[in-house]
């Protein structure tokens, strides 16, 4: 399942992350320094040094919207995020076919964190970029995502996923990945449908007795379910 947030950080924030990522002493390398094995050939951009002090606040101005965000808890479910990351393709790179590992480990703090969902925050505008496209291979099809400044794209990491060729300008973007409190993806994606439903009984003042039974049943199927 795939989920599109729309302004999960505002224009304010996107702008101040940019500004810090467009200066001439950002410390960009080649980001082939965290691809595996198998990403490592496809794999032609830049990103951010995971360990400078750049990554870390800017990551952290992420994290601070990601947290209050009811869209993002509903469909994640998150136990643990890995520190947001930024990438940029300037005019001829991209990323080909891959999957994410299933296992991360920060090299600025040695956490292991398991890959259950990976997440794109784009942070250039489509009107700066041509290509550059992300496209998702699942179960449902393929999806090409290109979305505004400041929108997110959820995902689940075990998806074949690639970036397009940029032909023309840059294109900016956070990336990082989700350990659920749920690893399967199902059972995520029907919890989230129950508490959209939750939510939109209680936005209706629905049946009181339903709402009710249909909570607890949620409840009980998270406490079933999830992986502390």
């Amino acid at each position: 399942m795939i989920l599109s947030i729309p302004k999960l950080i505002d224009r304010d924030t996107v702008t101040s992350i940019r500004s810090r990522l467009d200066a001439s002493d950002a410390p960009w390398v080649d980001g082939r320094v965290s691809a595996g094995y198998s990403g490592a050939p496809v794999k032609l951009n830049q990103q951010i040094s995971e360990v400078s002090q750049l990554a870390a606040e800017a990551g952290d101005q992420i994290l601070s919207f990601l947290e209050r965000n009811p869209l993002f808890i509903s469909f994640a479910l998150p136990n643990q995020v890995y520190p947001p990351m930024f990438n940029r393709y300037g005019e001829g790179m991209t990323f080909g076919n891959h999957v994410d590992g299933g296992v991360r480990i920060s090299p600025a703090t040695g956490r292991k964190i398991r890959a259950d969902l990976s997440i794109t925050l784009f942070l250039a505008d489509p009107s700066e970029y041509d290509g550059g496209e992300l496209v998702i291979e699942d179960t449902y099809g393929t999806h090409e995502v290109k979305l505004a400044a400041g929108d997110a794209i959820v995902y689940p990491a075990s998806s074949l996923h690639r970036v397009q060729p940029v032909t023309r300008g840059v294109r900016v973007a956070s990336f990082f990945w989700i350990q659920s409190l749920i690893r399967n993806d199902g059972q995520r994606s029907i919890l989230h449908d129950m508490d959209t439903a939750i939510q939109r009984l209680n936005a209706t003042s629905g049946d009181e007795d339903a709402r009710r039974t249909l909570v607890g049943c949620y409840h009980n199927l998270l406490r079933q379910w999830s992986e502390t």
